[in-house]
C-alpha cells in the first residue's frame, strides 16, 4: 500500500539485496561458481563466474537461482556505474527514489545529457527483467541453501574493476542508513542462509525496480532533467550548470544542506509534469507492481513452511530470533496484517478499491487507470486535486481505518520498516 501511493507521487524505494528463510542441511551444494561470484574480488572474475552460472542454469536449478542474484547485482552495478561516470551526488530523498545508491564522488565527471541518462535506467530495468525471468526460472521445489557473507558480495561503485570492502552489499546498507560511503567503511559479519523463499523475495524487488524505472521512462521528463538535475550532476555539463550551480567550495553534501539545493529541489518538484511518451511502460509498471505481490505471498507462503531456524533474514513466526541487521522480530499477528496489506494494493492495482484523497469526498482514485490510461503525469497538481481528477470514480474507497488497522499490528517498528524489509 505504500509503495502504491509512493508511486504515485514518485517517492519511494531502498535498494536492498537479498533475503529470507532457508531449508535443511540436505540442501543441494552450492554451485563452485556461486562460490566464485559471490566471493569475487574483480568485475571480471565477477563476470566469469555469472556467466558459467547462466550456462548451467536451464539444467540446474541453484546455478540458475545464483545467476538470477548475480543479475541482480549486476543491475545495480550498471545503475551506480552509470551515475558515478557522471558525477552524482546522491541526495539522500524520498523524492527520488533510483537515486539513492552511495556512489563514490567522481573528481572527473563525463558530461551527461537527457538521451543518456534515458540509457542508462533503460539498461538498469533490462538486467532486472533478465534477474526476475531467470529467478523465475527456478523451480518451486527446488532444494536450495546457499550461506553468503553479504560482507564479501559487493558491485563496483567507482568502475574501477575491483570490489572492495566498502562496495560490499553490507558496506552499501550501511552507508544508506548513514547518507554517504567513505573508504574504509565496514559492517559486522551479515551471513545468512538463502533458499528457495529468498529467490521469491529478490525477484520480487526486481520487479519493484523495474516499476519504478518504467514510470521514469513513460515519461518525457526533460523539462526536470534540464532544469534541476544539475542538483544531481553538479559537474556534468548540465543546461543550468554555469548559471545555478556554486563553486566547489560552496557545495553542501546533503540536498537540504544549501540554498541552492534546497531552491533547486523546490524547482525539481514543480517541473515533475510529464507528457507520456511510452505508454506501455507506464501500464507494465503496474503489471509489475502485481507480480511483486504475488511474488511476496509465494514468499511468505515458503517461509511459513519452513522447520527449521538456520541464520534467517527475514523468519517466519515460528522461527524466532532477531534480524541481525534489523533487530526486528515476525509474529502471527505481523504476518497476517502484511498479508491483509497485500490485498489491499491489490485490490487498489486492479480497480477493486479506489485510493482516498484528502480533499475529495464521495470519490476516490481508480489506480488501475491511472496506470492503465496514461495522462500527463503532474506531481503537484496530483498532490492537490486537478491532476487525479480522470481517475476520480464513486465506489469502494479506502479509509484510514483499513490503515490504522494494519498499522497496529507493526507497532513500534512502524509499517514502512517492516514494509522495506518484508517485500
Amino acid at each position: 500500500m505504500t509503495r502504491i501511493a509512493g508511486l504515485l507521487a514518485s517517492a519511494f524505494i531502498v535498494l536492498v539485496p537479498l533475503s529470507s528463510a532457508s531449508a535443511t542441511s540436505a540442501s543441494a551444494a552450492m554451485p563452485e561458481a556461486a562460490t566464485a561470484l559471490f566471493e569475487a574480488k574483480t568485475v571480471a572474475a565477477r563476470d566469469s563466474a555469472l556467466s558459467t552460472l547462466e550456462a548451467a542454469g536451464p539444467k540446474d536449478p541453484a546455478s540458475a537461482y545464483a545467476a538470477g542474484a548475480g543479475e541482480f547485482f549486476t543491475a545495480l552495478e550498471l545503475l551506480a556505474s552509470g551515475l558515478h561516470r557522471h558525477g552524482f551526488e546522491s541526495p539522500q530523498s524520498f523524492m527520488l527514489p533510483l537515486m539513492q545508491l552511495p556512489v563514490p564522488a567522481n573528481p572527473n565527471p563525463e558530461p551527461l545529457t537527457y538521451d543518456e541518462f534515458r540509457a542508462i535506467l533503460v539498461a538498469f530495468r533490462d538486467r532486472l527483467e533478465k534477474s526476475a525471468t531467470t529467478l523465475g526460472s527456478v523451480p518451486a521445489d527446488a532444494d536450495i541453501g546457499m550461506v553468503i557473507d553479504l560482507t564479501h558480495v559487493g558491485i563496483d561503485l567507482n568502475e574501477d574493476g575491483t570490489i572492495a570492502p566498502d562496495e560490499s552489499m553490507a558496506a552499501i546498507m550501511a552507508a544508506l542508513s548513514r547518507g554517504s560511503i567513505s573508504q574504509g567503511d565496514s559492517a559486522p559479519a551479515l551471513t545468512f542462509r538463502f533458499d528457495r523463499a529468498d529467490g521469491y523475495w529478490l525477484q520480487g524487488y526486481a520487479e519493484f525496480l523495474m516499476a519504478q524505472a518504467d514510470f521514469w521512462l513513460a515519461h518525457d521528463f526533460r523539462n526536470t532533467f534540464d532544469g534541476s538535475f544539475h542538483m544531481l550532476f553538479p559537474r556534468a555539463k548540465l543546461p543550468l550548470q554555469d548559471i545555478l550551480v556554486p563553486p566547489p567550495s560552496e557545495m553542501g553534501s546533503s540536498i537540504f544542506s544549501s540554498e541552492w539545493r534546497i531552491a533547486d529541489f523546490i524547482s525539481m518538484v514543480h517541473m515533475i509534469n510529464w507528457p507520456v511518451v511510452e505508454p506501455e511502460r507506464r501500464k507494465a509498471a503496474r503489471r509489475e507492481l502485481l507480480e511483486m505481490i504475488r511474488l511476496s505471498r509465494e514468499d511468505w507462503k515458503a517461509i511459513r513452511a519452513e522447520t527449521d531456524n538456520d541464520r534467517e533474514w527475514l523468519p517466519g513466526p515460528q522461527q524466532k530470533g532477531e534480524n541481525p541487521l534489523t533487530g526486528l522480530e515476525v509474529g502471527e499477528e505481523q504476518v497476517q496484517a502484511w498479508l491483509a496489506a497485500l490485498t489491499m494494493a491489490e485490490d487498489l492495482l486492479e480497480g477493486r478499491a479506489l485510493l482516498p484523497h484528502f480533499r475529495i469526498t464521495g470519490k476516490g482514485i481508480n489506480m488501475k487507470r491511472f496506470f492503465d490510461e496514461p495522462k500527463r503525469f503532474d506531481l503537484v497538481l496530483s498532490i492537490t486535486g486537478p491532476g487525479i481528477a480522470p481517475y476520480l470514480e464513486t465506489g469502494r474507497i479506502l479509509n484510514s481505518q483499513d490503515f490504522d488497522q494494519i498499522q497496529r499490528e507493526f507497532g513500534g517498528g512502524g509499517f514502512l520498516t517492516f514494509a522495506l524489509w518484508f517485500n
